[in-house]
């Protein structure tokens, strides 16, 4: 074999294997329409439709105290591998915080958990997307929100941790004053709302009394439902209720007879109304039984120490009679 022989069979060997590789970055086949195809000319499967729905763990009815940890869980239909959520958290429309979190299989449902603490009182609103990928199209849950109340506050004080505050109190029939503002009459509603709760019958709203708040406790349980428009004595708390068939319409602080003079127990009706003060000190007074009447009294303790009567504060005591009529049943019990 001459010199230039050997030389042709080298370049043809050198040509060979370019050419092999360049067959093998044909670009992926395709169907007709344009669409991908596996390599068996097959079409790629399309993405997948799915939903994503939140839910509030560790969150009571009336919202969360600021500074607890709650929980938000997420739920995606159907469960596809590899998949993430984005979960963002806003205060009056401004982001505060944003976490990427992995979805997890749950048979054919995927799922993920969140944790997060507020620490500022306020309405947080939870917002989920999982953004589209190759599986799993772009898939939206409805927002879902939380109240986060204060810890604390006291006579005297303004601002929205008082604001919440009455409106929780208000929602559950105690008598709160004007808005915004720690005044005499939110005061009483925060001491009956102790009583209720057989707390320490103080004028404070402590952080116990807005965790307790967020449970959903201090509702007034109704003895008489069936007894239509009533008023009832709690006697062994110490509180009055203005009752609509099984509806509480509104809860005062009373003070009931003392151990040596008690209030008589039973189911009674108004027989006779007496506006204005008597000669007793008593106002607007809306007797149920002999001498024995609800009405107002510039002493109203937190405990029990009347002659027998229910006693109401001063100021509450127009409305009471006013809501009173002849023939409305009083109902007192321990």
């Amino acid at each position: 074999m001459n010199r230039m022989a050997a030389a042709l069979i080298a370049v043809t060997m050198l040509v060979v294997p370019a050419a092999a590789t360049a067959q093998t970055t044909t670009p992926a086949p395709t169907t007709t329409s344009g669409a991908p195809t596996t390599t068996s000319g097959a079409p790629a499967p399309a993405q997948v439709k799915g939903r994503l729905k939140l839910s509030l763990q560790r969150v009571g009815s009336g919202g969360v105290l600021a500074g607890t940890r709650w929980v938000v869980r997420g739920t995606l239909t159907p469960y596809v591998a590899g998949q993430q959520a984005s979960v963002r958290f806003y205060r009056h429309n401004k982001k505060i915080a944003v976490n990427e979190v992995a979805i997890q299989p749950d048979g054919k449902v995927g799922r993920f958990s969140l944790g997060f603490r507020a620490k500022t009182p306020g309405t947080i609103t939870v917002r989920a997307t999982h953004r589209a990928t190759t599986q799993l199209a772009t898939v939206v849950a409805p927002r879902v929100s939380v109240s986060v109340l204060p810890l604390r506050a006291t006579p005297g004080a303004r601002g929205l941790a008082v604001r919440v505050l009455q409106q929780r109190l208000s929602r559950l029939g105690y008598v709160v004053g004007q808005r915004g503002l720690y005044d005499d009459r939110t005061a009483r509603a925060v001491t009956a709302f102790r009583k209720v709760t057989g707390m320490e019958r103080t004028t404070i709203a402590t952080s116990e009394v807005f965790r307790r708040l967020a449970k959903g406790q201090g509702r007034f349980h109704v003895r008489y439902p069936n007894h239509g428009r009533h008023v009832e004595g709690d006697i062994g708390h110490q509180v009055i209720a203005l009752i609509n068939g099984s509806k509480v319409e509104r809860i005062y602080p009373m003070s009931s007879g003392k151990p040596s003079t008690p209030t008589i127990i039973g189911n009674f009706r108004v027989y006779m109304r007496e506006p204005g003060t008597n000669g007793h000190g008593m106002v607007d007074s809306s007797y149920f039984i002999r001498g024995y009447a609800i009405h107002g009294y510039a002493e109203v303790p937190v405990y029990n120490a009347s002659h027998g009567c229910l006693r109401i504060p001063i100021p509450d005591a127009a409305s009471v009679y006013n809501w009173v009529r002849f023939g409305t049943r009083v109902d007192t019990y321990r």
